[in-house]
């Protein structure tokens, strides 16, 4: 008898805060960034077979970071089972909400039971550290200092339960990520301050400050992405009192104080036609 389907789930994330320390010599960007899981959800579910199934079908091709990660841990653990994965994608796509990422580290960990590996968590970081930058960070999840590429990941004390408004504005910029840190010049560039007083201040019990809450991405995003401005005034139009920037974008971002303002907001938005999201912050990563 086929044993029953494994599903897991691949949470969102923001950044609370996000530094470009400098450019490599190999041509990549150490960061600093204080990351945060949001429960806005992808699921893959695992099945006896071998292929790969997307409720998006622009994500159902070899480039999947799932099929990445799949292929790099059964290399990795000399594994010669295969599995039929079903993701149900509700994060948007490219938007700087780390889907891709978190997709692919919910594929380690829900076939690391899949395939009875049993792979600890730093096991499933070195593979996770070949398949994407963030990818790590997911395998932990809830609030913590991502350092370097995204490997370094310092796990912080969890958020008390957080409400933030998403909007995710229907812009596409071509190569995106590689056109963003083109576009930084070194005065971009600083010394991981606002990300370490930021994990600081939560290693000691307090809690957001939006004085320390940023992007680096926040100025040219808004010179790269035509309209983003427009959106932008939309979601402070709506009621968001500090609109950020997550990742490289589009979506944006506005804590509030508590639901009901959160809601409030929330169907302004929907109410206006926008792709907008009432999420709360979460302590986990992927999960089964």
């Amino acid at each position: 008898m086929e044993a029953s389907p494994l599903t897991i789930g691949a949470p969102a994330k923001v950044n609370l805060t996000l530094e470009v320390v400098g450019r490599r010599k190999d041509g990549f960007h150490d960061i600093a960034s204080v990351f945060q899981t949001v429960d806005l959800v992808d699921t893959l579910t695992f099945h006896f077979g071998e292929s790969l199934e997307c409720n998006v079908s622009q994500l159902g091709g070899e480039e999947n970071l799932v099929l990445k990660a799949a292929r790099l841990l059964k290399d990795s653990a000399g594994c010669e089972e295969g599995a039929r994965i079903e993701l149900t994608k509700v994060i948007p796509v490219s938007a700087g909400l780390g889907g891709g990422s978190s997709d692919a580290a919910a594929a380690l960990s829900g076939l690391n039971r899949w395939w009875r590996l049993g792979l600890s968590r730093s096991q499933m970081l070195a593979v996770a550290t070949q398949v994407g930058a963030d990818v790590s960070f997911f395998l932990f999840g809830g609030t913590a200092l991502v350092e370097g590429l995204g490997e370094r990941v310092s796990p912080l004390p969890s958020l008390v339960e957080t409400w933030l408004v998403l909007l995710h504005p229907p812009l596409i910029l071509p190569h995106k990520t590689a056109r963003l840190y083109s576009l930084l010049t070194g005065k971009d560039f600083s010394s991981r301050e606002r990300a370490h007083r930021l994990a600081e201040r939560l290693r000691q019990g307090g809690g957001l400050e939006s004085t320390l809450l940023g992007n680096v991405f926040e100025p040219v995003a808004l010179r790269a992405f035509p309209g983003l401005v427009d959106y932008w005034r939309i979601l402070e139009g709506a009621g968001g009192e500090s609109v950020h920037l997550s990742g490289t974008g589009p979506t944006l971002f506005t804590v509030v104080p508590n639901q009901a303002q959160g809601e409030a907001i929330y169907h302004r938005l929907r109410d206006g036609g926008q792709d907008a999201y009432l999420v709360r912050t979460i302590s986990s990563g992927v999960w089964l």
